[in-house]
């Protein structure tokens, strides 16, 4: 059915897992290096901090939900079809450059 990375992130910065925009943008962006057209994003941020952000792709889905306070995130990228999830799961490492993470992979 398709490819799904589970992406645990440790000691990111508060600044970019606080900032829903940011997220948006970069879950936006790793959907297309991974090769998936985003169908639409929603977001939730919450008070007093972390944001949850999810993209629906024609192939699946992407989310990240953050926590700032603890330097941590959790991601998921699953699609199906030719994309490449693992792609995306790298881009979204280098970008929030924790200083540890787990990538756990499930075919499904």
């Amino acid at each position: 059915m398709g490819k799904h990375y589970l992406l645990n992130l440790y000691g990111c910065s508060f600044v970019l897992l606080n900032d829903e925009h940011y997220l948006v943008r970069l879950l936006e962006e790793a959907a297309v290096i991974s090769g998936a057209k985003v169908l639409q994003t929603v977001f939730k941020k919450f008070d007093p901090q972390g944001a949850t952000v999810i993209c629906l792709l024609s192939e699946s889905h992407i989310s990240i939900h953050t926590w700032p306070e603890e330097g941590k995130a959790a991601a998921d990228c699953y699609t199906c079809g030719d994309s490449n999830p693992k792609l995306g799961c790298d881009m979204i490492v280098q970008q929030l450059n924790p200083t540890n993470h787990t990538l756990s992979y499930i075919e499904r």
